[in-house]
């Protein structure tokens, strides 16, 4: 049996290079996992193929393709889908879109994966080697992460990515927040791999640099306190995602440096407090943030943060207000993103019943076009003012007063900004998805 597993990509990903001439993609750890599930006993081989970092053509010699789908790659997903199984292939389509529309999606599948796949992965592919390929499988209850396998990293070529030293300690957030997929998609309980089954994936990689993608990893503080403790004879220097609550627990800071933690993406997401309480993530305080950055910094650690324009409460001036924070806080890399109402999410249901969503056309689902209609603006607002500042917050002046307030001085803090001043000033070259601003009138593909 031979399988193929691939990841198609999005808008951002038709363009590879830039500035330094490579792709600046980690790899993917969730095309390695599928892989390391696959049973042995049905003595399968098995290639994967991330599009974001390599092309590849039809036709694909396969007895099966797996599919993982995001929403801003839905459309690519869906085109590939029905290309292969017009051949005869059989496909499989698994992700967070299809967690979230698995009936959508099962137009397009002769099978379909919801939630974590851990369990339910293994066992598909055994009914699929007997002939009993169910329609569907869901995620159960008891899903556990002991004893699982480590991914498969060996299949990837490494020559494609930034780094393959990418590692998962958690899966899932305690929070709610009313944009984030991860509690209609897999709940709010945060899922949680043996420690020692980190460590030990840490140790097998040997990298001295490593990124962690956990959405939010102090969801649980006690896991992550024994986390950091168990790294620091690993000295490794690491990157990952946090809350804004780790600024209230100070002995935990203390460990996340000493474990190796040189970077955090932090989600300060908006510097309006009614913005924050609206989409239930009041936790944020934004009169915390400068102490907050201040406290990372002082600990060595860089701060990319996060911040989305469009919520109901922001107005034209929280552009420019937003990007005035960034430098005078000394953000290390600020990222910009566009109010986006993933399918299944509180927002999207919201904004559907306000009569406001002005396409599901799911590739402008990528957090970077003006999908539906804001409150206090226009779309061209949002879209214009979201560009301009983009180009205001990595402006050759921005940057110097940045890196300036920033005490942690990073071999990679230039080079990083010169890449995002590279994105920032060519975000339409980037995202040029078949979409116009000015659509209030004339909304496209609602009834799709």
């Amino acid at each position: 049996m031979k399988i193929v597993l691939l990841s198609p990509k999005g808008p951002l990903y038709r363009h590879r290079g830039g500035i330094f001439g490579r792709n600046l993609r980690y790899a993917p750890l969730t095309l390695t996992t599928l892989a390391a599930l696959i049973p042995e006993e049905l003595g399968a081989t098995v290639e994967i193929h991330d599009e974001s970092a390599e092309d590849f053509h039809f036709p694909i010699a396969a007895d099966l393709v797996g599919i993982t789908v995001i929403t801003g790659t839905a459309r690519r997903a869906y085109e590939i889908a029905d290309r292969l199984r017009a051949a005869g292939t059989p496909v499989v389509l698994g992700g967070p879109h299809v967690t979230l529309v698995p009936d959508e999606a099962a137009q397009h599948a002769d099978a379909v994966v919801t939630g974590y796949a851990e369990q339910t992965w293994p066992a598909l592919l055994r009914d699929f080697a007997a002939g009993r390929m169910a329609p569907r499988y869901v995620q159960g209850p008891d899903l556990s992460f002991e004893g699982v396998p480590y991914p498969r990293r060996d299949l990837l070529d490494a020559r494609r990515f930034l780094t393959t030293a990418v590692f998962e300690a958690t899966r899932s957030c305690a929070h709610d927040c009313e944009f984030c997929v991860a509690p209609t998609a897999w709940g709010r309980k945060p899922y949680l791999k043996p420690v020692e089954y980190v460590v030990e994936d840490i140790r097998r990689h040997g990298a001295r640099r490593i990124l962690f993608v956990d959405l939010n990893l102090i969801s649980d503080r006690n896991h992550a306190r024994q986390l950091f403790e168990a790294m620091i004879p690993l000295g490794v220097r690491w990157f990952g995602l946090s809350t804004t609550l780790i600024a209230h627990d100070p002995p935990l800071l203390d460990l996340m440096a000493r474990s190796g933690c040189n970077g955090l993406l932090l989600g300060f997401e908006s510097m309006l407090p009614g913005t924050l309480r609206e989409t239930r993530k009041g936790f944020n305080d934004p009169a915390t943030y400068l102490r907050l950055v201040s406290d990372l910094h002082d600990h060595g650690i860089t701060v990319m943060g996060c911040f989305v324009f469009g919520l109901d409460h922001d107005t034209p001036a929280v552009f420019r207000k937003t990007v005035e924070f960034a430098v005078d806080a000394g953000i290390d890399l600020p990222r910009f993103a566009i109010a986006t109402p993933f399918p299944g999410t509180p927002l999207f249901r919201r904004l559907e019943a306000e009569g406001r969503l002005l396409t599901r056309d799911w590739e402008l689902y990528d957090a970077q076009h003006v999908v539906f209609r804001p409150a206090q603006m226009s779309v061209e607002d949002l879209q214009q003012g979201h560009e301009r500042a983009w180009r205001s917050a990595y402006s050759w002046r921005s940057i110097a007063r940045r890196l300036l307030r920033s005490r942690t001085h990073t071999a990679t803090a230039i080079p990083a900004n010169l890449g995002y001043r590279f994105y920032a000033h060519r975000l339409h070259q980037f995202y040029n998805c078949d979409w116009f601003i000015g659509q209030e009138a004339a909304p496209r593909e609602l009834a799709a």
